[in-house]
């Protein structure tokens, strides 16, 4: 090691880089104090102490907003990194123990937040030492994180073909065609998917996973699928159906309540329901943590007992 960065390291402190990192992120030297549990002067005294050791000044000050220098943005590309680096030596030096720790991140598409408490409820009581995070969102933003190669596995039914991916299908994904209670359609004679739609369909917005099996299934029928509204969310969709503004294809196990309670019908559409999978997805060029590693060993030893599960659910 060079004696220039020798000299560097050791003015150095992981109290330091752990209190810049705060102020860094959060753009306060208050809200850095209360998350670390210090006052805005011992959080002040450790930024001087940095700024003194690297001869370089890291925050200043326009009005009463805090801006972070260019000095600043490189260091914290660096201390992200190095922490990085310090949690998979923590997973590693756990795994030689036989005991899996760290963070398990789950992204998980909107309409798969329905089936990921169920999933998660035995793995944490078999790895207690793990902390799981679940970050809900659509497609587009799902595929997005998937290629920003994040540590982090991915649910979603539909997987994107253009890169490759280690892909788990672990669950059926059953969408059915539904309408409000009391409406004509429920009662009408071998409906076909013209007719139904005819209904006015409502829709996800244009890449939705949801919207693209409902696409493909009208283009193998040859039946032109014409939106009367696009919706951003299922759980919208869901009560735009209840309040009679249309009719719509949606994930059975996300509206198990409103069929029970008859606030929504599945209607007996010709070809239907529309069966999917639910994957457990990450990039193959990735190395899985160990946290990772656990729950996709997880999912995969107990796919017979998530069917049956969910089954009986559907049943009810």
């Amino acid at each position: 090691m060079p004696q220039s960065v020798q000299n560097l390291v050791s003015r150095l402190t992981f109290r330091q880089l752990q209190v810049f990192k705060s102020v860094y992120e959060l753009s306060s030297y208050s809200r850095a104090g209360d998350m670390l549990g210090l006052s805005q002067p011992a959080v002040s005294n450790q930024i001087r102490q940095l700024e003194h050791a690297l001869e370089q000044p890291l925050f200043e000050y326009v009005g009463r907003q805090l801006y972070s220098t260019p000095t600043a943005k490189r260091l914290a590309q660096c201390i992200v990194a190095m922490f990085d680096e310090i949690q998979r030596f923590q997973e590693d030096l756990s795994t030689e123990t036989g005991l899996i720790a760290g963070e398990l991140t789950l992204v998980a598409v909107s309409t798969a937040q329905y089936i990921v408490p169920y999933l998660l409820r035995a793995y944490t009581n078999l790895h207690p030492n793990v902390t799981v995070n679940v970050k809900v969102m659509n497609r587009a933003a799902a595929i997005a994180r998937l290629s920003e190669q994040h540590d982090e596995l991915v649910i979603m039914g539909m997987v994107p073909n253009d890169k490759p991916m280690f892909s788990l299908p672990f669950l059926d994904n059953e969408l059915i065609p539904v309408a409000p209670q009391h409406h004509p359609v429920l009662t009408a004679p071998n409906v076909s998917l013209q007719t139904f739609l005819e209904h006015g369909i409502l829709l996800r917005e244009a890449g939705s996973g949801n919207r693209l099996a409902l696409e493909l299934h009208c283009q193998k029928q040859r039946v032109r699928l014409q939106a009367s509204m696009e919706i951003g969310s299922n759980d919208a969709i869901k009560h735009a159906v209840i309040a009679g503004l249309g009719v719509a294809v949606l994930p059975k196990l996300g509206i198990l309540s409103e069929l029970a309670l008859g606030t929504l019908a599945q209607v007996p559409v010709n070809d239907f329901p529309l069966r999917r999978s639910w994957c457990l997805i990450h990039p193959q060029g990735r190395h899985p943590t160990p946290a990772m590693r656990s729950f996709i060993d997880y999912i995969q030893q107990n796919i017979g007992q998530f069917e049956h599960m969910f089954a009986r659910m559907t049943q009810h």
